[in-house]
């Protein structure tokens, strides 16, 4: 019996001791070396790769963005927002909706469409967000073909948080930004160009341009908040 009661009890201070030094160094010792290295060489990345503006934090470059104007009834829950058009427009968030070109980014609602391509109601939401980027992306002496919308203008990506947009939906959009904010259409060609990432390695992926660090630069350019 003594014997028995010995043996549990250094199997058990064993196991104890044991889980003293894991908790130590797999909960303490282990966070502390991840987050030194990961602060110390990757410092941006680590902290959610932020984008800042007049010394304020206005959003990761991970993470798309919509620019809306105000509602015109805060009280209405259905009022779908309307896009302020003084700013570079991303892709379609979370899927597509029947307001497919407003449609709000979400982490909570982060996915694609389940539709198929041949889905009758996903071909009129495509036809209505078309419509919708040549209506908003008109200007006096500039009206974009059907043609030549991309399809980064009228889809969101698998995630439905994309950041960026293809540099030929940027390209779309700089008669309309130029016209809003009183600027050559050339100096906003310029910054659509300088904010124009290559393939990574130089091939993989496509070339992009992130929304939100285009339009961080371009509020720097007019002023404007």
């Amino acid at each position: 019996m003594n014997t028995s009661v010995r043996n549990t009890g250094r199997l058990l201070s064993a196991g104890l001791r044991a889980l003293l030094v894991l908790t130590v160094v797999c909960g303490v010792l282990y966070p502390l070396a991840v987050t030194g290295v990961a602060q110390t060489l990757f410092k941006d990345q680590a902290n959610g790769s932020e984008i800042t503006s007049d010394g304020k934090v206005v959003g990761s470059s991970l993470i798309g963005q919509q620019y809306h104007l105000p509602k015109q009834n805060p009280d209405d829950p259905d009022e779908a927002p309307r896009p302020d058009l003084r700013w570079f427009q991303p892709r379609p968030a979370n899927g597509l909706g029947s307001n497919t070109v407003n449609t709000q980014y979400s982490l909570i609602l982060s996915g694609a469409t389940n539709r198929a391509g041949n889905n009758t109601e996903l071909l009129q939401w495509v036809k209505d967000a078309k419509a919708a980027v040549i209506a908003d992306n008109t200007t006096p002496g500039y009206r974009p073909k059907p043609s030549d919308i991309p399809p980064d203008a009228v889809t969101s990506s698998g995630s439905g948080l994309d950041p960026h947009i293809s540099p030929e939906y940027a390209e779309l959009q700089v008669q309309r930004v130029a016209e809003r904010n009183k600027l050559d259409a050339d100096r906003v060609e310029k910054l659509v160009k300088k904010h124009t990432s290559g393939r990574i390695l130089g091939f993989v992926g496509e070339p992009r341009v992130n929304v939100l660090e285009l339009n961080t630069a371009l509020k720097e350019l007019t002023g404007k908040g």
